[in-house]
């Protein structure tokens, strides 16, 4: 092994001493928690909609969008066309060669994101070869809070311990529903601010474009598409609810960013409100190390910020992605390690660690590093990253 390829480790690795540091979190952090990726939840709930009334709208839906696309795409979908149903002199609109109302298409997308809500809630692990599929459920809970648990103890009881007092509070942006992450700072007893304000049941009182108030506080959760626990109440408020209350009064569950012109304008908060604190942060003063797990690089609009925040002039921000390459890194990925602001683009996978427009490092020649899983960057923080190689 090179010098070299050792002081590049090393040199990741001091970046999550820095005081300034935040994570963006995907679906992959929460596999092993007994959660679904992407493709399984979007069969699981296709599943349920079996024999539904909402099952031939959404099977419409799907045959009009591209083989890759997944649940989210359909709620998008579903959004878009409500929000035409809701302009046009017959309140309807034509998918696949039928009609459908506006009270269908919102009852399909309220029937949808609560069978998400039910899927994360509990647990579900696709099938494999002839493994059949685990479908958790009320009093069978498939989901573990475990990993977690390792992993914000890592951060807080390893890099950061005995410093907090001294130190920003750490950001943890999250395209995921489910509620670990929280649940695992509570249980660690990490004060954490999340924009709601109360009890088991809370109210939204961050407002898009205040400032977040963090004081006292050893981490800062944003949850980037919603969570299965937020509801949108009357007159656009939004709550954080126990799993069976029949209060307060909602319009449906919130879950996913919503992308039609109608959902931006009914809820903007708190979705516009969570991306500008993700915009504020990267932008805000002094240098920030920004850590990367379990996300995919495949949602555009988390995707843009980061882009946005790289090449700004004077940017300050280092990202570190744990990320599995397989054939080739995520296009966004290669486009930031190729540009003038490479320098600050760290990529570790299962095979080497790509940094700028250099050549790989740390080239796996068999079997595979392990850094690049959720449990290997808990690993990372904790022993630093020669435990993997």
């Amino acid at each position: 092994m090179a010098k070299g390829s050792v002081d590049l480790v090393e040199l990741v690795d001091r970046h999550f001493d820095s005081s300034n540091q935040a994570w963006l979190l995907g679906a992959g952090i929460s596999f092993d928690a007994g959660l679904p990726l992407m493709a399984g939840l979007t069969a699981q709930v296709r599943s349920l909609s079996q024999g539904q009334p909402h099952q031939g709208l959404i099977d419409a839906v799907v045959d009009e969008l591209p083989a890759s696309a997944h649940i989210e795409h359909v709620l998008s979908q579903l959004g878009d066309y409500s929000a035409i149903a809701a302009r046009v002199a017959t309140n309807s609109v034509a998918i696949g060669g039928r009609d459908y109302s506006l009270n269908d298409l919102q009852h399909a997308h309220e029937a949808v994101t609560n069978a998400i809500a039910e899927t994360i809630r509990w647990g579900y692990v696709a099938a494999n070869g002839e493994v059949p599929a685990l479908i958790g459920s009320r009093g069978s809970s498939l989901t573990k809070v475990e990993h977690h648990s390792a992993f914000v103890r890592a951060i807080f009881e390893k890099r950061h311990a005995g410093l907090w007092d001294r130190r920003r509070p750490i950001h943890f942006f999250t395209t995921n529903y489910d509620t670990l992450l929280e649940d695992a700072l509570s249980l660690g007893k990490y004060s954490h601010w999340d924009g709601f304000h109360g009890g088991a049941v809370a109210y939204r009182s961050h407002k898009y474009g205040a400032s977040p108030k963090f004081e006292g506080m050893r981490a800062a959760v944003v949850k980037l598409h919603g969570s299965i626990d937020w509801v949108l109440g009357e007159e656009g408020s939004v709550w954080r609810v126990r799993d069976a209350d029949t209060y307060p009064a909602h319009r449906g569950r919130v879950l996913i960013h919503p992308q039609s012109t109608k959902y931006v304008s009914t809820q903007k908060d708190p979705f516009a409100a969570q991306f500008d604190i993700f915009r504020r942060v990267l932008d805000g003063p002094g240098e920030l190390v920004l850590g990367v797990v379990g996300y995919s690089f495949g949602d555009d609009h988390v995707n843009e910020e980061l882009d946005r925040a790289l090449s700004a002039p004077g940017g300050k921000i280092t990202l570190i992605a744990f990320c599995r390459e397989n054939d080739a890194l995520p296009a966004c990925l290669r486009a930031w390690l190729a540009s003038r602001h490479g320098d600050s683009v760290f990529v570790l996978t299962e095979k080497a660690i790509h940094w700028g427009g250099r050549e790989p490092a740390h080239v796996k020649v068999q079997g595979e590093h392990g850094w690049w899983t959720f449990n290997g960057v808990t690993s990372f923080l904790q022993n630093g990253g020669h435990s993997h190689e």
